[in-house]
């Protein structure tokens, strides 16, 4: 049996430079992993896999560098 897993995570922001900002940096990271699109200040991911243990294990790590980025931008701007 063979078995597809497929779920979307979107991830919305204060304007479009930050959503970009963001894409641009996690891109380098997903390609090939997972399908992403940006439109305006929204970010969509879809993440497919055909075992849970890697469609949870690319969701933690989308998550977790999407929190680090989202971070050093929010310091970036502290700086300036």
């Amino acid at each position: 049996m063979f078995m597809k897993i497929t779920g979307n995570i979107s991830f919305n922001y204060k304007n479009k430079t930050d959503a970009k900002l963001i894409f641009d940096s996690l891109d380098v990271d997903n390609e090939n992993y997972l399908d992403s699109e940006i439109s305006e200040n929204k970010i969509n991911y879809k993440i497919t896999s055909d075992k849970l243990g890697s469609f949870l294990a690319t969701t933690d790590d989308l998550i977790a560098s999407e929190i680090v980025s989202e971070k050093i931008i929010g310091k970036t701007k502290e700086i300036k």
